[in-house]
């Protein structure tokens, strides 16, 4: 059964308080190569069959309509067993 990823990530211009956070404690912990750390969200959704141009529409409205804010996030990727489909973010 194939399986669908959406990665859904805060709008590049917003503050991620949970990203500076983790920011800092990487920093604290002996890791302060790492700069602005970003925390997203990530959705897997297992189709029965095939997946058609249909299912991956289905599943652009509900990431766009559902599984993100569009004031403050960003539907980054859609991937169908880790193929890009092609998102405009």
């Amino acid at each position: 059964m194939p399986t669908i990823v959406v990665d859904v990530m805060p709008k590049a211009e917003l503050l991620d308080p949970q990203g500076k956070a983790t920011t800092g404690a990487l920093d604290r912990l002996g890791h302060g190569k790492f700069q602005n750390v970003r925390i997203g969200k990530r959705f897997e959704f297992t189709v029965d069959g095939d997946v058609t141009d249909a299912v991956l529409a289905e599943v652009r409205k509900v990431a766009d309509e559902t599984l993100s804010n569009a004031v403050i996030e960003d539907v980054v990727s859609i991937t169908v067993d880790g193929a890009p489909v092609g998102v405009d973010a």
